[in-house]
């Protein structure tokens, strides 16, 4: 199958711990090479997927060409969640009641085998996993541009697809990585999208 044809499938949480270590080689191909390698190494992926698909609303897209060419899931932020601490003067008030009222879903991750990028699929896989939520809210955390080197990409692309950049994020320590692939003791940027309806 070609790749211009990948199938998108969305998985249940079952699905997606059954497809763990296909979703793992997905992690080390789309991240090979960059900097912070030490947290985006195979078990910590799969220590932290393992925690991240027990979450509430948890969802999950695939693009399958006959293996996995990416993937892109996410949770509900629930109201007890630390996601914005850190924020100088923390988050504006309407982001608070959103997600304190579960209508905040975060972009955990959003990864695409390098030999499969540039031809839509990210694009195609986050507008499947966003159209049945419906969220009021989306939020993501990317690496500063700059900090590791070659970070920015990330950046690029959410700005290039309509979404805001609201602010810095505090370097998180060692492996707690709720929802982020930034690594430990990176710089990171908070970034916000209300998807269209």
């Amino acid at each position: 199958m070609a790749m211009a044809e990948a199938y998108l499938r969305r998985l249940s949480r079952w699905q997606a711990e059954q497809q763990r270590e296909a979703v793992a080689d997905v992690h080390m191909a789309a991240y090979q090479g960059t900097a912070g390698d030490d947290h985006r190494d195979r078990r910590g992926f799969l220590d932290r997927f393992e925690r991240q698909v027990q979450r509430t609303g948890f969802d999950m897209v695939v693009a399958d060409g006959g293996s996995l060419a990416g993937a892109v899931y996410g949770f509900r932020l629930d109201r007890d969640d630390d996601w914005w601490s850190g924020l100088p003067g923390g988050p504006p008030p309407e982001i608070e009641e959103l997600t304190a009222s579960g209508r905040a879903f975060l972009l955990a991750e959003l990864m695409v085998r390098p030999i499969h990028r540039r031809k839509g699929i990210a694009t195609r896989m986050t507008d499947l996993l966003l159209a049945r939520l419906q969220p009021d809210l989306v939020v993501a955390a990317v690496d500063r541009p700059g900090e590791p080197e070659g970070a920015g990409a990330a950046a690029r692309t959410l700005g290039a697809w309509g979404w805001s950049r609201l602010g810095d994020l505090p370097p998180r320590p060692g492996a707690e990585h709720a929802g982020t692939a930034a690594g430990p003791g990176t710089a990171r940027e908070a970034w916000v999208r209300r998807p269209l309806r």
